[in-house]
């Protein structure tokens, strides 16, 4: 065990030294949201919100009522891959969430600039308070799921998820290189800490699969997504294959066409 700082913010610790921990987000007094999942990576590139995207996409499919919190304020990539590009509204006392084609409630930072080309350049304290408005001020009515797409790493952002949302728990997003693997031991032992649950584990970029004889590549080489999710216990797990096109839909703002159902049949089914 380390030696203690005395700095309980990030600790999972449970030691008679301990300070209270930062008091929870109050949702806004309109919204009612049954489970909050975070998608989290420990590096950026792996496909993290794509992943958030099409798990949202899936589960509005099944019929429920899902939202999307884009909690990269600095790197927000949500509404790119949604066609969504019009500032939100207000009704005077709550932000208003765009919705997209199939009705998937959204909030970003992009959706809140003048401009969404302008970058974002604060620190961290004032990235918190921004994740605070987007949990309070906006109105996001009944949800069945939401799904936080977090910026990568286990900085500020992260941490302030972890403490002061509701979460049911995590997905975490890898591919199937060797570095990336290491990268995802980081994010199981951040969740440790912090007591949240791993829902799953998501190999994006797993494999090309031949359209003509239906074999599967591994182009990156075979990952270690059974190695890795039998070691920390996980038993949910999903590979995402190099999909040609998907890129492009995304680009054009079009996920939701992409049918990705029956790549996370199993997590989706036990969510």
């Amino acid at each position: 065990m380390s030696e203690c700082n005395h700095n309980c913010e990030g600790c999972g610790a449970n030691c008679s030294q301990r300070k209270s921990a930062p008091d929870k987000f109050q949702a806004n007094p309109n919204s009612v949201i049954k489970n909050v999942i975070g998608i989290v990576s420990g590096k950026g590139g792996v496909g993290k919100s794509l992943v958030t995207g099409l798990l949202a996409s899936s589960m509005r499919d099944k019929g429920l009522r899902v939202s999307i919190l884009d909690a990269d304020i600095t790197g927000p990539s949500i509404p790119k891959i949604f066609g969504l590009h019009e500032q939100v509204l207000s009704d005077g006392h709550n932000i208003l969430p765009a919705i997209t084609k199939k009705g998937i409630k959204v909030i970003s930072m992009n959706l809140c600039l003048p401009n969404e080309n302008d970058p974002v350049v604060w620190r961290g304290p004032v990235l918190a308070g921004v994740l605070q408005q987007f949990w309070e001020e906006v109105d996001w009515g009944f949800t069945d799921y939401m799904f936080v797409d977090m910026p990568p790493g286990t900085g500020d952002v992260p941490l302030t998820v972890f403490q002061s949302l509701p979460l049911k728990g995590i997905i975490i997003v890898t591919t199937p290189q060797e570095l990336v693997s290491m990268i995802v031991n980081k994010a199981l032992k951040m969740a440790q800490l912090m007591n949240v649950p791993v829902l799953g584990l998501v190999e994006n970029m797993a494999y090309f699969e031949c359209p003509d004889c239906g074999k599967k590549h591994y182009l990156f080489g075979e990952g270690k997504l059974e190695a890795i999710a039998s070691e920390a216990g996980i038993a949910l797990t999903a590979e995402l294959p190099i999909v040609p096109g998907l890129a492009g839909l995304c680009d054009k703002g079009e996920i939701e066409s992409f049918d990705a159902g029956k790549y996370f049949e199993d997590i989706i089914n036990n969510l």
